[in-house]
């Protein structure tokens, strides 16, 4: 897996405006939230699998449902 991968404008334009929300966070707030992000991307990661594993029939039984 050796291809970059660049952001759109629009992305870019996202993580700037995100960077400067970040820097008016209190230091708690932005654990917090790093907190919730990284559970956020486990969550994903999650749905992604059970989607693949769906779409290439590997696990007939695969529950999609993620609560």
């Amino acid at each position: 897996m050796d291809q970059t991968v660049e952001l759109t404008l629009e992305q870019e334009f996202m993580l700037k405006d995100f960077a400067f929300q970040v820097q008016k966070m209190s230091l708690e707030q932005a654990r917090e939230f790093l907190i919730d992000q990284h559970r956020n991307m486990l969550i994903q990661k999650l749905i992604f699998q059970n989607l693949l594993k769906h779409e290439w029939n590997l696990d007939p039984d695969v529950d999609l449902a993620i609560s």
